[in-house]
């Protein structure tokens, strides 16, 4: 089990079955990955950072997991991307459905959002934390 993708699953179930998002935000255009996305408005979760907190005598193993969600919109403005951050926000304030791990803390850490170059594009970025913990 990797925590960071156990986390990315969690979160995309919970996007993908709020109408809230989906109305906004095809499912398919939630998903992980590191570009610009080709179709819009989308939803893409980058593929996050690992802080192994240890073990225990159980073989019970514990990490921290960092991630952003990228929120983009084409040709909408910077207040459609502000809407559809408020979307997943609410939507990620409901307990996460993990598999093959339990996770003890979970929540949205910030947002921002930057100027993307091309003036066409809306962007924000919502950061997350979780405490992921399951046995080997």
């Amino acid at each position: 089990m990797e925590p960071t993708l156990a986390l990315q699953t969690a979160i995309r179930t919970a996007l993908i079955n709020s109408p809230a998002v989906t109305g906004i935000v095809p499912a398919d255009h939630i998903r992980s990955g590191s570009t610009r996305p080709d179709k819009t408005p989308a939803i893409i979760m980058s593929d996050g950072n690992t802080a192994l907190r240890g073990h225990d005598y159980t073989a019970q193993r514990t990490a921290w997991v960092y991630l952003d969600l990228h929120v983009w919109t084409l040709d909408a403005g910077e207040d459609a991307a502000k809407e559809i951050a408020g979307a997943v926000t609410a939507a990620l304030d409901k307990p996460l459905l993990f598999e093959g791990c339990e996770c003890d803390h979970f929540r949205v850490t910030g947002s921002r959002f930057p100027r993307d170059p091309d003036p066409a594009y809306g962007h924000g970025i919502l950061s997350v934390e979780a405490l992921i913990r399951w046995i080997i």
